[in-house]
């Protein structure tokens, strides 16, 4: 993440967009379970969100520092934070009752990368859980923004097929002028 992209996300105004909007319009109705599974969070708005409404939380970051640093503000919570990449997760077959991905697909760099950590996210979910992703629509505004970083934006048109081939059932995908976001059962 370059500088500014990665101070608006730990921003006090992103944290108030997370809360009155991005989190609401995504989960819904969904229902996570007690053992949920977050993919990217990066320094951990979203984490310290839903933490407070869930049993237990392993967020899997890739970078190394904010990892480390989300680790070391969330010791003696309900929250594990792993340092690991989401298209190899290091958990058995099953273990989550729901996982969710908020507004992170778009740093993956590849469909291909993408699509194996949705294969991944499947394969840690037990059956009948939920994944609850989330996501900017492209816009050249958001590309300017992430200049010098991955900026892969997932196309809400194709995003529920592409749930479906990795192995998701009952896919529903909704999308404003903002964002899209998904529930897929596994």
């Amino acid at each position: 993440m370059n500088t500014e992209h990665l101070e608006l996300c730990a921003s006090d105004a992103w944290r108030d967009a997370l809360r009155d909007l991005i989190i609401p319009y995504a989960l819904a109705d969904g229902r996570l379970g007690d053992d949920v599974l977050e993919v990217g969070p990066g320094p951990g708005l979203t984490t310290d969100l839903l933490r407070v409404e869930l049993p237990k939380m392993t967020a899997v970051e890739i970078d190394e520092a904010l990892a480390a640093a989300l680790a070391e503000r969330l010791a003696g919570t309900n929250v594990e934070v792993v340092n690991a990449d989401a298209t190899a997760l290091p958990f058995d077959d099953g273990r989550f009752t729901g996982a969710v991905s908020f507004t992170m697909l778009h740093h993956v760099p590849t469909a291909e990368q993408q699509d194996r950590l949705f294969a991944e996210v499947g394969r840690v979910l037990h059956r009948g859980g939920l994944f609850v992703a989330s996501d900017s629509v492209a816009s050249e505004e958001l590309a300017a923004f992430h200049g010098g970083d991955t900026y892969n934006p997932v196309d809400p048109a194709t995003v529920g097929t592409r749930l479906g081939a990795a192995g998701f059932t009952s896919v529903e995908v909704r999308s404003n002028e903002f964002g899209w976001a998904a529930h897929a059962v596994r």
